[in-house]
């Protein structure tokens, strides 16, 4: 299946790049900047759909993150994503999401009456990635496409570490303060 970035509505790449070179743009599209990006790979393991990398060397800006643009430029030219213009299955369709998310619900119910039960839609909106700009139709269980079958933003686990380590830092006062107050 394909490996593409999915251009998640809530990306981890983007909420865990501290330079701020990776961004939505107006089309919906998760864009590094390549210019900004100073190859610390934050978001690399950010990702729960492994899809971004860093730039080996020799390439020009070495290091850097990159992935799957959207064909950006050619959709603010008004044009569709190359892949999509050249897949010759027309497996891979490009339009408005709720337009693409009904056509893909009605194809699996055609499939699922054709006999072919275990068809599904994987856009997972109900994880902490809250749905993705590129779902397909697979059929099984969405490991068999090495997709994750619930992927995580990984910053959603931010808010139990700070609370442990506040709790921790506290019993840590506390039991210094009870320290010095036995031993004075």
């Amino acid at each position: 299946l394909s490996d593409v970035c999915k251009h998640c509505e809530e990306a981890g790449c983007l909420e865990a790049c501290p330079t701020g070179s990776i961004v939505r743009t107006e089309v919906g599209s998760v864009l590094v900047q390549n210019d900004v990006c100073n190859g610390c790979g934050y978001c690399v393991v950010s990702c729960p759909f492994g899809v971004i990398d860093r730039r080996p060397e020799p390439l020009p800006d070495a290091g850097g993150a990159f992935k799957c643009t959207f064909c950006y430029d050619r959709q603010k030219s008004g044009l569709v994503p190359a892949c999509a213009k050249v897949c010759p299955t027309e497996s891979i369709v490009f339009g408005r999401l709720d337009d693409l998310r009904a056509r893909g619900t009605a194809r699996v119910q055609q499939l699922q009456q054709s006999g072919y039960n275990d068809a599904q839609l994987y856009d997972p909106t109900e994880t902490s990635v809250r749905g993705i700009h590129a779902f397909f139709l697979i059929l099984g269980e969405p490991e068999a496409y090495g997709l994750p079958p619930k992927p995580q933003v990984p910053t959603i686990y931010l808010k139990s570490a700070w609370t442990s380590a506040f709790a921790t830092a506290i019993a840590s006062i506390i039991a210094t303060l009870a320290a010095f107050a036995f031993f004075s």
